[in-house]
């Protein structure tokens, strides 16, 4: 589900040419992937990555849509994990997409996910509102169904006035259609890409809301199942984080990666490239990637 976006500290003029996480119609953007590349390609970004939820459906057409604008892609994912009962997302960036391992993991995810969504479903319709998976599914338009679909079907619905109160009414932890989420561990989920021939960041750490030792804790967990970088600016963390993970990254040797969360326009978040740079000294994955990008941030 899109958060609300903590970026408004990155100043408008602050830009990357490189935007390695946002999202397409195949997961919760509210772009195509035509219409997400030719807007990657407006903002003067030149490497970008798709990082849908749990698939990889759009990486082949982004691809060829970055090829007639003059983009380089990099295939990406962002995987749904848990660590220490603590939801992560994982984004996986250079896999071989059609590896068995990874798809397979991938493909557990989605029955997870519509196992879930059954169960929600079926609550809301205890509550006495029918037609609930029907109608998340042909909001989400993929079998990713998640509880931002619900909240929007109840909106569209007339049962709830926004999706804030679907939230507070139903779907919401301990509310009557709250399920917790069973995803796979991290462990399991950077094994897949790693398998894929992959990378493994850890997406948007400064989100969680984790003390610091805890925060350590999972960088060093992530570090050891194999994962290789974190992200130190994001569209979907404040601003402000960027200077304690750059140290955090150094400290354990890890590389830094930069990502907008973008979802699309109008819904809160970044604008696709609005970013910060890298702190001074952190190593950055696209180097670790071999993807040479002569100026990376032009407006520092």
């Amino acid at each position: 589900m899109p958060m609300p976006s903590v970026h408004s500290a990155v100043p408008s003029s602050s830009r990357s040419r490189v935007d390695l996480h946002m999202h397409s119609t195949f997961s919760d953007g509210s772009l195509s992937v035509p219409e997400l590349v030719a807007r990657v390609a407006d903002t003067g970004v030149e490497v970008m990555a798709l990082t849908d939820h749990d698939n990889t459906a759009g990486v082949e057409m982004a691809a060829r849509e970055a090829k007639r604008h003059g983009l380089r892609l990099i295939s990406g994912v962002e995987i749904s994990s848990v660590w220490e009962e603590q939801g992560i997302h994982i984004v996986g960036l250079a896999m071989d997409i059609a590896h068995p391992a990874l798809q397979g993991g991938l493909e557990r995810i989605v029955r997870l996910r519509d196992e879930r969504a059954l169960e929600i479903a079926r609550r809301l319709h205890g509550q006495g509102l029918a037609g609930a998976r029907e109608g998340a599914r042909a909001i989400a338009g993929s079998p990713l169904v998640g509880r931002a679909h619900f909240a929007q079907w109840l909106v569209q619905a007339g049962h709830c006035q926004d999706t804030q109160e679907a939230f507070q009414r139903y779907l919401g932890r301990g509310k009557p259609a709250y399920v917790p989420s069973d995803w796979i561990p991290m462990v399991e989920a950077v094994g897949w890409i790693r398998s894929a021939g992959g990378e493994a960041v850890l997406a948007h750490p400064g989100r969680y809301k984790l003390s610091g030792a805890r925060l350590t804790r999972l960088l060093e967990d992530f570090r050891a199942a194999g994962g290789v970088g974190l992200e130190i600016c994001s569209g979907s963390q404040a601003a402000a984080d960027r200077e304690h993970l750059g140290r955090l990254a150094l400290r354990l040797g890890m590389a830094g990666s930069v990502g907008s969360d973008f979802h699309g326009p109008h819904l809160g978040h970044a604008e696709i490239g609005q970013l910060l740079p890298l702190p001074d000294g952190v190593e950055a994955i696209w180097d670790r990637l071999g993807v040479t990008v002569a100026t990376p941030f032009p407006s520092h």
